[in-house]
């Protein structure tokens, strides 16, 4: 049985930690936040240290270091987006592993650091990727591979469309603050473009189409993909015969017009993801490089309107 603390525990992801350190049979030590509607503990560590402010939460890990022949071991942390990269840090010089939600950070050069600092402390930064681990994503991953050892210049046609509805709450909340999420791309399309490139490979050409607060929208041209993306919180884009189903979220992706299938599945991924990492595999800061570099190139790209390769519904923003 292995220790735990938590970082960010009344956020919306951070039930998946919990029952992921609890699937895994581990114990939750001790938990952070500066909210304290957190009674969703009862369900997972009744028995957890609970701290709203940071300051305590260091001195707990601290003394718990110290009197204890049990260490905390890893420290997951799913607090808010620019917040990442100090708190991966804090828990490293903790002597704890990192597992930390997507996206990793925000920018590339904050890897650079980390490497550094796992290197002086001993200690890994593990991130979540769990569509990587998805069954129906490795499928795609080896036939993809199959055929491209056949015919390595084969270029694929893609469209990714993903709309996950938010309320007028979000752009009030650090979600809504690009300096804090990094933006529509870097929120919710971080972990699809990690699939795309870790599948079609590396990233030859970045294009922004649409760049709003509510809707990114782009064109990549990766080594054996063209890809045209659509990224939005806005409700108004679904499709009619999605929103008479009563759903707010439509998730699509086509592969030379042949839909992708991959929504079973999808939010059972983190215990897998904790697993992997406990039994030695996990994804590290090398993995997660790419997606950061997507998703600041996007974050700092002008956006160019309806010329080019754009994706079909760009035409109902612009």
């Amino acid at each position: 049985m292995k220790n735990f603390a938590l970082i960010g525990a009344a956020g919306y992801i951070a039930p998946r930690h919990m029952k992921a350190i609890k699937e895994t049979g581990n114990n939750l030590i001790a938990a952070l936040d500066k909210y304290d509607g957190i009674g969703i503990m009862d369900s997972h560590f009744p028995e957890a240290h609970f701290f709203t402010e940071f300051e305590r939460f260091d001195r707990f890990i601290d003394k718990f270091h110290r009197e204890n022949d049990k260490k905390i071991e890893y420290i997951s942390i799913a607090s808010p987006n620019y917040l990442h990269d100090s708190h991966i840090r804090f828990a490293l010089k903790s002597g704890a592993h990192a597992i930390c939600e997507k996206p990793l950070v925000l920018n590339p050069h904050n890897i650079d650091q980390l490497k550094v600092i796992e290197e002086e402390t001993g200690k890994k930064v593990y991130t979540i990727l769990q569509l990587r681990l998805h069954d129906s994503i490795i499928a795609l991953k080896e036939k993809i591979a199959t055929e491209l050892a056949a015919n390595p210049d084969k270029v694929y046609d893609i469209d990714l469309t993903y709309l996950t509805s938010r309320g007028r709450w979000y752009f009030v909340s650090w979600k809504g603050d690009n300096a804090k999420s990094g933006g529509i791309a870097s929120n919710i399309g971080v972990h699809f473009f990690d699939m795309l490139s870790w599948i079609f490979g590396s990233v030859e050409e970045n294009i922004v189409h649409v760049k709003q607060p509510d809707t990114n929208a782009g064109f990549m041209k990766l080594k054996n993909a063209r890809v045209r993306w659509f990224l939005s919180v806005n409700y108004d884009y679904i499709p009619d015969e999605i929103k008479t189903t009563g759903s707010r979220t439509y998730r699509n992706i086509t592969v030379d017009n042949d839909a992708f299938e991959f929504s079973e599945g999808f939010t059972d991924l983190h215990t897998t993801s904790y697993k992997d990492i406990l039994k030695g595999g996990g994804f590290g800061l090398d993995e997660a490089r790419n997606s950061i570099e997507i998703v600041s190139a996007i974050r700092n790209l002008e956006p160019i309107g309806l010329s080019g390769n754009y994706h079909p519904f760009c035409e109902k923003v612009i």
